[in-house]
């Protein structure tokens, strides 16, 4: 009896540390999704500016990433936005990890067609 009441926390401690860290993976993938496609849509953009959206992607994701943790860096048709934090994940009741996690985006830039630039081309 006592045997089987133990396997069954054990099995409820194993299943809550799998939940939680699948989470937060979920989590932040789901972030670095919306990152990359906020670089694949930031030809208009200042560099400030898509560090502050990152930084409001990070809030409507549960993120702790600061806004001053990110770089943006330009090339061509590319827009490179970088960044790392750590975020709390409780596996067991009462014990806390700080996994690190690294955002690294790599977004080709697609620059809308206007009609002004149908009617001239180059």
């Amino acid at each position: 009896m006592i045997k089987s009441i133990v396997k069954i926390v054990v099995a409820i401690a194993i299943a809550n540390a799998l939940w939680r860290s699948a989470s937060a993976y979920l989590s932040y993938y789901r972030f670095q999704d919306a990152v990359s496609e906020l670089a694949t849509h930031s030809g208009e953009r200042t560099d400030g500016q898509i560090k502050e959206k990152v930084a409001e992607l990070a809030a409507t994701y549960d993120e702790p990433l600061d806004a001053d943790a990110v770089t943006v860096r330009r090339e061509e048709h590319h827009t490179y936005i970088d960044g790392s934090y750590t975020k709390p994940v409780a596996l067991f009741p009462g014990v806390e990890f700080q996994w690190p996690f690294a955002l690294k985006v790599d977004g080709f830039v697609i620059v809308p067609t206007k009609a002004s630039d149908l009617a001239n081309p180059q």
